[in-house]
């Protein structure tokens, strides 16, 4: 029987699926963890009715302790398992995990793998499991080229194919990261991930976290968050993938902090996201990674690299770090994208952002949502609490429009 719980605790609740107090439409959960940072959530619901969830977790994104985990919500139950570790290099931070349920019944793991601090030496590995991620098969890599980065699921589309949404993490010879030069693309296989073609999103610098979906019309639509922590991008596609429209705003604001969306069983979109941009802010972080040093270019700044960049070229626009991570928002769209009428604010708070350090517990941000829709109506959303967890919540269509 669920728990009737008015404020979270994160003793008390760590697991087990409770309803909100004052809010008989929505369901929550603390996921387990006995890291001191957890991040980067996706959920997935499997055909026999169970939830998983994954993330990366450790003592701080960049470094080389961070490893991508995994729990379960078994059908029927009310508690998640606690979390099993299912990545293995300690030479490498591991990161941005994707589940994907492959047309012929095996489930795939996805993630990246990058040397301390540089999100330009990240490469992407799986693995494969034949029993629901009960168990999975050795590690391999799927993409070698450096810099390559994922955050979102694979989509099959209506031929067959599967389509997976890249972003490349781009730096000057001999600088370090700092997110100026990313762009995005997309490989397509048309032999269940054997071999890979990639597709490039022309004009899409400092547009990453490309998230797809198949639209009622057969087309396909890609949401972007924004580098320059302006507004969420879109862009379409009218050839299963291999030709993009160049990246333009849309009506919702974007922090340079991760989004996700959905196509709901009615044909509607629902996203989940960060509602407010770098307008508002008045602080600015140098980077994600300003924190770790390591002991290649432990003297080379995140600041020295922008200077450097900037006297080549003034204009240059610079990836805006330090916006809030907060409210985070689930919006619903009727007219495949066009606009987003429906909102309703998921947790509010300020949503400080400005360290990545967990340990000292100062971070207080709502980030990196995931979110996906069941047979039954309810949706699903998962997403980094204070970087300290992983918060999982329930709700419906009808919640979010009121």
């Amino acid at each position: 029987m669920l728990s009737n719980i008015g404020k979270t605790s994160f003793v008390t609740t760590q697991g087990k699926l409770y309803q909100v107090a004052n809010d008989s439409e929505r369901i929550e959960a603390l996921l387990p963890n006995h890291c001191v940072q957890s991040h980067a959530s996706n959920i997935m619901p499997l055909e026999n009715g169970d939830f998983l969830c994954v993330w990366f977790a450790g003592s701080q994104e960049g470094i080389a302790d961070i490893s991508i985990y995994i729990s379960r919500l078994n059908k029927g139950e009310s508690e998640w398992t606690e979390p099993v570790k299912i990545s293995d290099d300690s030479t490498r931070s591991e990161q941005n995990p994707i589940l994907f349920p492959a047309p012929d019944g095996k489930l795939w793991l996805l993630y990246t793998a990058q040397k301390s601090g540089n999100q330009d030496t990240a490469i992407v590995r799986y693995r494969i499991s034949a029993d629901n991620g009960y168990t999975w098969g050795e590690i391999q890599t799927l993409f070698d080229t450096p810099g390559t980065f994922i955050r979102q699921p694979i989509v099959v589309l209506d031929n067959g194919e599967w389509i997976i949404p890249i972003f490349y993490c781009r730096v000057t010879p001999g600088k370090k990261w700092v997110g100026d030069d990313d762009t995005s693309a997309v490989k397509i296989s048309a032999d269940s991930g054997r071999t890979w073609t990639e597709y490039q999103v022309p004009n899409s610098t400092g547009c990453v976290h490309m998230n797809i979906e198949k639209l009622e019309d057969g087309t396909l639509l890609a949401l972007y968050r924004s580098r320059w922590a302006d507004n969420i991008y879109m862009s379409r596609s009218l050839d299963n993938g291999r030709t993009w429209t160049e990246p333009v705003p849309t009506e919702l604001p974007n922090n340079n902090s991760s989004i996700q969306f959905t196509k709901l069983n009615n044909g509607h979109l629902a996203i989940v996201f960060n509602n407010i941009s770098a307008a508002s802010s008045k602080e600015r972080r140098l980077s994600l990674y300003d924190e770790i040093e390591d002991e290649d270019d432990s003297e080379i700044t995140t600041e020295e690299n922008t200077a450097v960049v900037e006297e080549i070229d003034p204009n240059k626009k610079t990836a805006f770090w330090g916006t809030p991570r907060a409210p985070m928002t689930i919006a619903i769209s009727e007219n495949n994208g066009k606009t987003w009428p429906y909102r309703r604010d998921i947790e509010v708070g300020d949503g400080y952002c400005m360290t990545n350090n967990s340990k000292e517990k100062l971070n207080r941000e709502y980030s990196y949502p995931s979110i996906k829709q069941t047979s039954d109506g309810k949706i699903h959303i998962t997403f980094t609490y204070f970087r300290q967890t992983i918060k999982y919540v329930q709700v419906t269509e009808k919640w979010v429009k009121g």
